[in-house]
């Protein structure tokens, strides 16, 4: 994500129209980028909603409604977090050791509507960069689904945005932060604070809160596939504003990360088919849904770095690899429900670590992979960020999670995870086919007394 102001780029001048004066910092607002980022922003957001259909499809029928809320309530909670302080300390100005921002705009203060981050407005930056903030919370609820008290996610998510997401994004993207400034290392869209950062702190919480009833012995297949696909349908849609739109403008770079992103899901969705035709002797809709996801995941940091083959081939990489790694929680006994690790932390691992390999110059103007004649310098840097980030977002949620844990508790109990989180947590069901409830408990029913079906003589 490059925060830069091209020269020639205004579209606007101070001028004087009767009694309205267009103050100075316009002339700096290109309307072109504005207009993208606005659009780009709306893509990124409807992710979440996305990401509730894919998490809903893959749970079974008695904690739908849970997992769809817990993608949702993230939407608000990390709103009020982000506007409150989260966002000046993600990109407000360092305040030593490139670790952390300053509070100089928390409640967004100092930033009104003439405040100019590059060529679009900062309030527009502040809410495009708020989006990924929502979407990466919400990731991590696929790791525990089925097994978490609501209440307890309401409190983790705002802590866990403060002590986890915001630091780790002013490393990579704020002003000053040490992986970008002091390392050197690359990261376009998010690998790092979104793919690692939410995989990593997915594997802490399902080890705290250990495996579902009946993991390893019982089906838990997802209940509705057709749900999966569109919630896949709706992520690749809104991907093109995750990616195209962290270039912050209307340009060729916004036009390459958007075709990466495409190529990259395509061969992350083929490469995922392959494997489980060669290993299982059928290609599934749960495959190419996953697989185009791995190679979205990938693509993530690397499609302002990487040619368009390079983009082909990693996306490929991430879904032959992934394909492979959502079955390690079975042999090394941990319970990411949906893959988030599989997916998400291996994926962002591989499309981290694949810019040491195919960075252009071209692309990210003047740092060069492997295969380019870089050597192994970047690499090196791609590694060094890897772990570090992803050691951070595992130890803090670990902590989080099981101060929660011992204090109000996180775990469900068996008799809720057994009924299932739907009923007993939000009192409805999803899929309630009675005449009277319509997805309620029969108790809430309006309808008139003249329209309850009467028994049979």
């Amino acid at each position: 994500m490059r925060l830069e102001t091209h020269a020639g780029d205004s579209l606007t001048s101070p001028r004087t129209d009767g009694d309205t004066v267009t103050p100075l910092a316009a002339a700096h607002v290109n309307t072109g980028d504005t207009a993208w980022l606005l659009a780009a922003t709306a893509l990124v957001l409807l992710m979440t909603p996305g990401l509730a259909l894919f998490y809903g499809g893959m749970v079974r029928t008695k904690s739908v409604l849970n997992m769809l809320m817990m993608s949702f309530v993230s939407i608000a909670l990390v709103t009020v977090v982000w506007l409150a302080a989260g966002y000046s300390l993600a990109f407000g100005d360092d305040i030593g050791g490139g670790l952390i921002g300053g509070l100089e705009h928390a409640g967004m203060a100092g930033l009104g509507p003439d405040s100019v981050q590059g060529t679009v407005p900062t309030l527009l930056f502040a809410t495009f960069q708020l989006t990924f903030a929502i979407i990466t919370a919400a990731l991590v609820s696929g790791a525990i689904a089925d097994r978490a008290k609501f209440g307890a996610w309401l409190v983790f998510v705002p802590v866990w945005a403060l002590l986890v997401y915001v630091p780790v994004t002013h490393w990579v993207w704020g002003p000053g932060g040490w992986i970008l400034n002091g390392l050197g290392a690359l990261d376009f869209a998010g690998g790092l604070p979104v793919e690692i950062t939410s995989g990593a702190s997915g594997l802490a919480l399902c080890l705290v809160l250990g495996p579902r009833l009946g993991f390893k012995k019982d089906a838990m297949r997802p209940h509705n596939l057709p749900m999966v696909m569109l919630g896949a349908g709706l992520l690749w849609f809104g991907w093109f504003g995750f990616n195209a739109g962290s270039a912050l403008g209307a340009n060729g770079l916004a036009a390459a990360a958007f075709l990466n992103t495409l190529a990259a899901g395509c061969t992350g969705l083929l490469g995922w088919l392959f494997v489980e035709q060669k290993r299982d002797g059928h290609p599934t809709t749960l495959g190419a849904a996953s697989g185009a996801v791995a190679g979205l995941v990938a693509i993530t940091p690397s499609c302002g770095s990487v040619s368009l083959l390079g983009a082909l081939v990693v996306g490929l990489a991430a879904g032959v690899v992934c394909s492979y790694a959502v079955s390690w929680k079975f042999r090394l006994d941990y319970d990411d429900s949906l893959d988030v690790v599989g997916v998400h932390l291996v994926g962002g691992v591989i499309g981290t670590l694949l810019i040491g390999v195919f960075a252009v110059e071209s692309m990210t103007g003047g740092a060069e992979g492997l295969l380019y004649g870089g050597g192994l310098a970047q690499l090196g840097r791609q590694l060094v960020a890897v772990v570090v980030v992803a050691a951070y977002a595992f130890g803090v949620t670990y902590g989080i999670g099981k101060l929660l844990d011992r204090t109000i508790g996180f775990r469900a109990d068996a008799d809720q995870e057994h009924t299932g989180l739907d009923l007993t947590v939000h009192a409805e069901t999803a899929y309630d086919h009675g005449v009277l409830g319509h997805g309620a408990p029969v108790a809430h029913s309006v309808l008139p007394s003249a329209q309850k079906v009467k028994p049979q003589a």
